[in-house]
């Protein structure tokens, strides 16, 4: 157990997010006796002083000196690759990820993006805005997804949500995770180990990526694996933006090796008004729109009001970030 564990329980929590006021009112309602505290993000200076918990999106430098009795960071987003990692570490602060919040809308954001382009739905809303039918140009590239292979890199909450829905649409499922001495898990017909990614991407119709962003995932997708590809393959980041070689991701789409590309995290984020992936038109950018619903807001306060429940119980938290493997 942390040392921050053996101190007592949460009696102040504040919330930087814009949690509507329907959500928001749970926290006094199922938390008596922990004072709370709630501002839209960025939080007003000195907003976080006094707290032995917090829920924000993450932690900037200017907030850090005002985090004078923090003990527990519980994180609106999965991602944690932003956040002050040393400085959490030489304080012992428990964090805790959105990890979860954010699986239905994802995997169907995911399905989205697959299905229009097994519709041609990107050429045919140019072809409306310009006011030309185009059926005979766009019958040959349409398809359909049921007996194709999606391959999940990344086999977490999203990924096998995302699988139960590619089931559904008869795909065959393969699935890329960092072990693979682990059992299998359902939805799935295959399991490969991270060593073997480029093996696995050879087989694949569609490649979905929904790794987090840690140093052993930087850039795995680089010119090497886009050439590993099936000749053909559509890919699609709904990860991190920072585990793509955008130079490469352009290049195989130009080739045409990669055929087209759907990508709701990019590297930079905003993406470049200059970027040659603006103007590709196999491409769908979605601007970090994936994880958006309005079930959101009810999915943190659960996770967030069970969580402080778990601390004063003494209870292990869910979602505990492992701070040196940074998720």
């Amino acid at each position: 157990m942390s040392a921050n564990r053996q101190t007592g329980p949460i009696k102040r929590l504040a919330v930087a997010l814009p949690i509507p006021h329907t959500d928001a009112v749970r926290f006094e309602r199922e938390l008596p006796g922990v004072e709370v505290a709630i501002t839209d993000w960025p939080p007003p200076p000195g907003f976080f002083a006094g707290a032995d918990a917090i829920l924000a999106w993450g932690l900037e430098p200017d907030h850090l000196a005002a985090c004078d009795a923090l003990r527990w960071l519980q994180t609106g987003g999965a991602g944690v690759e932003h956040l002050p990692m040393q400085w959490l570490r030489d304080r012992d602060i428990v964090v805790t990820n959105g990890s979860g919040f954010h699986v239905p809308n994802m995997a169907e954001h995911t399905f989205a993006m697959i299905l229009a382009f097994a519709r041609c739905i990107p050429a045919l809303i140019r072809a409306q805005i310009d006011g030309e039918w185009r059926e005979r140009e766009h019958h040959p590239h349409i398809f359909e997804v049921g007996g194709q292979r999606i391959l999940l890199v990344g086999t977490g909450d999203i990924g096998q949500s995302i699988a139960v829905r590619a089931k559904a649409f008869d795909m065959h499922v393969d699935g890329v995770r960092r072990r693979n001495d682990q059992p299998a898990l359902p939805a799935f017909d295959r399991m490969w180990a991270i060593a073997d990614l480029h093996a696995a991407l050879a087989e694949a119709d569609h490649v979905v990526n929904s790794l987090p962003m840690t140093d052993a995932t930087r850039n795995l997708f680089d010119a090497a694996a886009f050439a590993a590809m099936k000749p053909g393959a559509r890919f699609y980041n709904l990860g991190r933006g920072g585990t793509v070689d955008t130079d490469a991701l352009i290049a195989a789409l130009r080739s045409g090796h990669v055929a087209a590309a759907g990508l709701d995290v990019t590297e930079p984020e905003p993406l470049p008004a200059d970027s040659p992936l603006w103007d590709m038109e196999q491409v769908i950018i979605t601007a970090h729109t994936a994880g958006a619903t309005p079930n959101l807001w009810g999915r943190i306060v659960d996770l967030t009001v069970d969580n402080v429940r778990r601390w004063n119980a003494g209870d292990p938290l869910r979602n505990q970030v492992d701070l040196t493997l940074g998720y």
